[in-house]
This record gives structure tokens, sequence and C-alpha cells, in this order.
């Protein structure tokens, strides 16, 4: 079972990045001078796919890290942390121009809507293209990426709409109505992301994964009598953690329990464990956790 990821995910990362901080830069600077919240708004959820953007490009590299003494199982579970930065990131930004949106309900202001135009356009072309070098990609970081800069082009195409529409009214409420909107948007699907990445932490069965099912599998195996102490966690959101005991009868021979183990083997293959442990009980044997349960 290979875990590499490949050159060309590493290098439409790389391109991703310096593309959507580029713009990003350019966005803010670009909110400022039209004077649009709706723009502004957008800003913050690409500097936070930014920060997804490099951390996702980073760990692409950092992850192939073989494990060492400190870190036994390797370093991919710094993907989480990365996460739950980036989730504290937007949460912040997001709150900081909801604030200032609700304000500008009650008082808007002028915007400038041939600039919001020009930033709409190239939003979509640079998210556009950057979308575009990602949606191929074969690891599940640039698949990932790739449907947040799908959100990006949308959210630039209602800019835009907007911009078009303020060219022939005054209507100037809807520049903190969109920043609203789409600030409210993104900010849900953080939170939504935020209590997957906690449940990570704690060490939570991953969602794609049905423990009772796995336990019947095991149970299936021939020679298995029972299973107990079986966990599944996960240790970025991608590659996933099986260890359980499973008790045999006490006649069981040495080649018995070496079909058991190349079953569990398959299972594992099955399922893309990145690692297995299991522990081998005979009949009435102590189990080793029992004092520990």
């Amino acid at each position: 079972m290979s875990h590499d990821h490949s050159n060309d995910s590493t290098g439409d990362l790389r391109l991703a990045f310096f593309l959507n901080l580029s713009f990003t830069i350019i966005e803010i600077a670009g909110g400022i001078w039209t004077n649009s919240l709706a723009i502004l708004s957008d800003a913050i959820h690409d500097l936070g796919d930014s920060l997804s953007l490099g951390m996702a490009w980073y760990l692409e590299t950092y992850a192939q890290k073989d494990k060492d003494k400190k870190y036994s199982y390797g370093y991919r579970r710094y993907s989480l942390l990365s996460a739950l930065i980036n989730t504290v990131v937007l949460i912040v930004g997001s709150v900081f121009i909801l604030s200032r949106a609700v304000t500008r309900l009650f008082n808007p202001e002028p915007v400038d809507a041939k600039g919001m135009i020009l930033f709409a356009v190239l939003g979509i072309i640079v998210n556009g293209l950057a979308m575009l070098r990602l949606r191929g990609g074969k690891s599940l970081n640039a698949q990932v990426v790739a449907w947040h800069l799908i959100e990006d082009v949308l959210g630039w195409v209602a800019v835009l709409i907007m911009s078009i529409v303020l060219l022939f009214t005054d209507l100037y409420i809807l520049d903190p109505i969109f920043s609203i909107l789409i600030t409210s948007f993104v900010l849900y699907n953080v939170i939504k992301n935020l209590r997957k990445t906690l449940a990570l932490f704690l060490q939570a069965v991953p969602e794609n994964m049905d423990l009772e099912m796995i336990e019947n599998r095991l149970l299936a195996i021939d020679n298995v009598c029972s299973s107990h102490h079986t966990h599944i966690w996960s240790m970025d959101g991608e590659h996933h953690v099986l260890t359980t005991h499973l008790v045999v009868e006490e006649d069981t021979s040495q080649d018995e329990v070496l079909c058991i183990k190349e079953d569990i083997n398959q299972l594992s293959n099955e399922m893309d464990f990145l690692h297995t442990t299991v522990e081998i009980e005979y009949g009435e044997e102590k189990c080793s956790m029992a004092e520990r349960s």
C-alpha cells in the first residue's frame, strides 16, 4: 500500500498558493479602494484559503518525513494542527467583517462599482486558473482545496452580478447584504469543519469508518471467537489507524494464526488503514489491557 504524494500535486499546490496569496493582497487593497465590504469579505476568505494552500503544500512534503524517536507515527498529525489554525483565522476574520457589515446595513456607503467589476473579473480568472490546476489532483489535499477554490469562483460571480447592478442603481445596501451572505456561508462551513477537526483531535472514529461493521468483519474471520479493545482513530482525517485484540481457541495452530493475520491484512488494505495493530489471545488467556480497562 503506497502513501507517497506525487510531485505534480505538490507543484500544483505551490502554484495555487502563490496565485491565491498574491491576489489576496491585491484584493484587500481593492476592497479598501472600492469601499466594498463584499470584496473585503472575500479577501478574508481568500486569506484563509491561502493559509490552507500553504499548509497543504508544506504538508505534502513534510508528511513524507519518516517516523523518528519523537514521533513514532510520523508527522501526519500536524495537518490537523494546521486545520485548527486556519479555522481560527477564518472565524476571527469573519466575525470582524460581519460586525462591519451589520453596521453598514443601517448606513450604506457608496462603493466603486467599476472597480468592483474589475476585481470580480480578476478574481474569477485567478481562482479559476488555480481550480483548474488542482481539479485533477490525486491527493486529498489537492481535491479539498479545489473545492474551496470552486466556492471562491462562485463568490466572485456573485460580486460581479452585484457590481453590474450597482452600475445602474444606487442600491449600495447590496454591498453589506452580499458581504453578510458570503461571510455567513464561509462561517457556517468553517464551524462545521471545526467540529470535525476537534473530533479527530479527540480521537473520534472517522466519519467514513463504520466501527460496528469492522468488528463484524473481524469476528467473521475463521477461528476468531471474539474481539475487544477495537479502536479506530485518524492521524490527519485521511490516514487511519486500527488496533484490536482477537481471541482464538487455545488449540489454534500457528498456521491458522498466520491465516488470521493474512485476512486482517486484506481488510486493512481494503479499508486503507495506514497502521494496523492486532494482539492475538488464546482462550482464557488474561488480556494485557484488563487491569487498565
